[in-house]
């Protein structure tokens, strides 16, 4: 059963990736353009430093699958393109390997196939301090993910209905395993309270995992026989708008959810987030046109950030938070309600004098 369910989660969610309109919030978000601010390439770096973690790139290849023979053959297509590319990878929910370790192997190939990357495991909020252990273990992990799911599991047939636990095992795993922890949601966002609540239990770094991207509820939904939980299609927060909620918490936050391209990973960055993490999008290529057009893709999605970063003054990822952002439509709405002042976002290099120190001019 749980790896016909894989199985099905990748089926449904390429199908929701083939139907999406290709609109969400990250469009509402525009950047103030200073014809003046440019850098030179060559003074551009693609590197992010957070919760003691240093990547080469702000990108990652986010939790997805593992569990079944087509979903293992998924990973090591997975790993193999996060090898070529430098990019860390995260593996799908481990919690099937937990009830059956005969599938390990479509796990741990996520570190035989990028034995020097960074790598992810993934296990859910009810795991116990010795499954995190022997998930780290199994791949040799570098961050431990706890993904946060309500939402999926409510409609769910073999969903999980007891959701208190949770807190007080989050905090557990975090105190007891020797690898930082982040914990994300699966595409409904986490608000400033849950990241506020997060950073008290110990968590590492928070992956805010917005909507826009694939939609869970709407998947096991989908599974099953009355298709009866259709009013949570859409449910949560989008990214942008998870972004915004989070500005100036304490730990750092990481996005993903409805990243469809470089702009979308330069908004993200801007809004704050230390790195961008993609699925849907880069299982789609890889489905459709195998490991080079997903080596392809990443690698073209690297060359545009650092073109983005050179036409917007910025020499790291992070100083992409000093570029001026303009906030649109519902994503504006959503601030309003939520007492987030758009306008200091509008004018956060302050002055043609301001960018110049921003881009290290003399003049």
């Amino acid at each position: 059963m749980s790896a016909q369910r894989k199985d099905d989660h990748v089926r449904l969610a390429m199908e929701q990736q083939r139907a999406h309109s290709g609109h969400n919030e990250f469009d509402e978000v525009a950047f103030v353009h200073h014809a003046l601010a440019g850098l030179d390439r060559s003074d551009v770096s693609l590197a992010t430093t957070f919760a003691g973690i240093t990547w080469p790139v702000p990108l990652y290849i986010n939790a997805m699958t593992g569990g079944s023979a087509k979903t293992g053959a998924i990973n090591r297509d997975l790993a193999t393109a996060a090898r070529e590319t430098g990019v860390a990878i995260a593996s799908g929910s481990m919690n099937t390997y937990f009830k059956d370790p005969s599938c390990a192997d479509t796990f741990r190939v996520l570190r035989q196939e990028n034995p020097d990357g960074f790598v992810m495991a993934n296990v859910n909020a009810t795991a116990s301090v010795d499954n995190a252990r022997r998930a780290i273990d199994l791949l040799r992990a570098d961050a431990l993910q706890i993904h946060i799911n309500t939402v999926q599991e409510t409609p769910m047939p073999e969903g999980d209905r007891s959701f208190a636990s949770w807190v007080p095992q989050i905090e557990a795993i975090a105190a007891a395993v020797h690898v930082p922890v982040i914990v994300k949601e699966v595409g409904n966002g986490l608000s400033r309270q849950t990241v506020l609540t997060l950073q008290n239990l110990g968590v590492r770094v928070a992956d805010l995992s917005g909507r826009g991207g694939t939609d869970f509820a709407r998947i096991e939904n989908g599974r099953r026989a009355l298709e009866d939980y259709a009013f949570l299609h859409g449910w949560g927060q989008s990214t942008a708008a998870c972004l915004l909620d989070a500005q100036d918490v304490g730990i750092p936050v990481l996005a993903s959810g409805g990243v469809r391209d470089p702009l979308d990973v330069a908004r993200a960055l801007a809004l704050g987030a230390r790195a961008v993490g993609v699925s849907g999008c880069f299982l789609r290529t890889l489905l459709d046109g195998g490991v080079p057009a997903l080596v392809a893709q990443i690698s073209t999605w690297l060359d545009q950030l650092a073109a983005l970063q050179t036409m917007l003054g910025a020499h790291t990822p992070a100083d992409l938070t000093r570029c001026d952002l303009l906030i649109h439509g519902t994503l504006r709405s959503f601030c309003a309600d939520r007492g987030i002042d758009t306008r200091r976002l509008a004018q956060r290099s302050g002055s043609v004098g301001a960018l110049h120190e921003m881009t290290g001019s003399t003049r």
